[in-house]
């Protein structure tokens, strides 16, 4: 489980960069139906495009550290199922997008799940202490001064 949380937390994070960066380069030619939408559209568009890459880059980061931080893979995993939300809001007030958008709502609400479901896979294999428990030794270091001097 560990291992493929790994694999998923890195192909997200490279995904979203590749994306983003496709829209940074691309503009409204990146998006199905827009190539025409005008200089707002792509001005906006490209914007997009280089904060979905940064999102990548923080799902990457957190596929670096050891073990996976279960509340980072939680927190972006609940970005990208409201992206899929505003989707489905988008769909019940516009009507269907272009084929490929459905695509994407799909994976944007199937993979929360799944990220939700192996989000602390890293950390239980790592053996580390979940949220909120004392790790040993932990009230050696509480009540530290900023000089790091012991209380009395």
């Amino acid at each position: 489980m560990a291992g493929t949380l790994r694999v998923l937390v890195r192909l997200m994070g490279w995904s979203c960069v590749a994306i983003g960066l496709f829209h940074l380069a691309l503009g409204n030619a990146a998006i199905p139906g827009a190539a025409h939408a005008g200089a707002t559209i792509d001005s906006w568009g490209r914007f997009m495009g280089t904060g979905f890459a940064g999102y990548g880059l923080a799902w990457i980061w957190a596929a670096r550290q050891r073990p996976v931080p279960a509340t980072a893979v939680r927190l972006l995993a609940g970005v990208f199922l409201l992206g899929g939300l505003g989707r489905l809001l988008s769909l019940a007030v516009n009507g269907p997008p272009q084929w490929f958008q459905l695509v994407l709502a799909v994976l944007e609400l199937g993979l929360p799940p799944l990220c939700f479901l192996l989000a602390d896979a890293d950390e239980r294999a790592f053996g580390a202490p979940r949220p909120g428990a004392d790790a040993p030794g932990a009230e050696g270091r509480r009540g530290a001064g900023a000089a790091g001097a012991a209380r009395p």
